[in-house]
Formats: structure tokens, sequence, C-alpha cells
């Protein structure tokens, strides 16, 4: 009954990692979206609206993009950390 438990709970983990890498993939995707085409190039004598309007899609871009990296690296390293801790935890009955 226990075996079933930890498989259960493990599974579970799993999935929650799967899913926050997946979300981090996302949202680095959503920042390369504003980075390269809200953003865009910079203009070359723009008016200070314009200049403004650009610093700060860059700036959502640059935060967006460093989260989604984090977010999919720290989830897949976790989810490769509980995919061998449960290889030698759960040991096939027989």
């Amino acid at each position: 009954m226990e075996n079933k438990t930890e498989k259960m709970i493990i599974t579970i983990l799993k999935t929650i990692f799967n899913s926050i890498a997946v979300a981090g993939v996302i949202i680095f995707v959503i920042g390369a979206y504003y980075m390269f085409i809200k953003a865009g190039l910079p203009y070359q004598d723009p008016p200070m609206e314009l200049q403004i309007e650009y610093a700060v899609n860059s700036k959502i871009g640059d935060i967006l993009t460093i989260i989604g990296s984090l977010m999919t690296g720290i989830a897949v390293v976790v989810r490769v950390a509980i995919g061998i801790i449960s290889k030698s935890m759960i040991k096939p009955q027989g």
C-alpha cells in the first residue's frame, strides 16, 4: 500500500514540474515577443513618447525572458532529480 502512495506522490510531483516547465517556456516566448516584435529595433530620432514606449516594452521583454528561462531551467532540473530519486526509491516488487 505504501508503494502505491509513493508512486502517486511522485507522479503528482512530476506533473507539477512538467507544468511549471511548460509555463516557463510560454513566459519566455511572450518575453521574446515583447523584445523582438513590440519593442523591435530602437528608432533613430524618436520623440520622447516613442523612447519611453521602447524602453518599457524592452524592459518587459527582458524580465519575462529571464523569468521564463529560470522557471524552465529550475523545473527541468527538479524534474530530473525527482526521476532519479524515484528510480532509486521504488524498487520493483517480486
